[in-house]
């Protein structure tokens, strides 16, 4: 394995390896501090121009039913009262800009579809990983931002107002493979 050193040598399509990704959430409970999950289920993918990033971009999908909290009573709350999954299966994000901010980071803004809204949101990215294996490179992403979820109508009653802060952390830990011809 060898770390590559210029950016333009990442130029090209990759898939999201989904086993070593990590889309998670954090939102604050005002009765116990914080509830953290994840999504388990996701795909997507990631068009890397190395010599103009500004024509880079990212589109991701993530399967509404598949969070998990490590309870599962608030899972199935979450999955039919807030996110409506069973009506909406999936979260989408397809950006619509990236801007490079530095050598590593980015700024990455697109559109959001959660419950069949669609806003714009801007997500703080950061390559933390590009190394070049047997199959192919292999580029690690962290990043994140915070969502305001009524934005998207995520929101169960009025009891729910008092008790959870409608802003959400979104936690993003992504890894993406672009496989050598030779690879496969």
């Amino acid at each position: 394995m060898s770390t590559m050193t210029g950016f333009d040598e990442l130029t090209g399509d990759y898939v999201l390896d989904a086993a070593h990704t990590r889309i998670g959430l954090v939102a604050r409970h005002r009765m116990a501090s914080r509830v953290r999950g994840e999504f388990e289920a996701c795909e997507g993918g990631v068009r890397v121009d190395g010599e103009d990033p500004s024509r880079s971009a990212v589109r991701l999908t993530v399967r509404t039913a598949s969070i998990r909290t490590g309870d599962q009573r608030r899972d199935a709350m979450l999955r039919t009262s807030f996110l409506a999954a069973p009506d909406h299966p999936d979260m989408t994000f397809t950006s619509t800009e990236v801007r490079q901010v530095d050598e590593t980071a980015f700024e990455v803004t697109g559109d959001l579809t959660l419950r069949g809204v669609t806003r714009p949101v801007t997500v703080e990215v950061e390559l933390t990983e590009a190394q070049e294996t047997g199959e192919g490179v292999r580029l690690g992403f962290r990043g994140g931002a915070t969502l305001d979820r009524n934005d998207w109508g995520v929101n169960w009653n009025v009891l729910t107002t008092a008790l959870v802060s409608p802003l959400v952390v979104l936690e993003l830990d992504v890894v993406v493979v672009r496989r050598t011809e030779a690879a496969g």
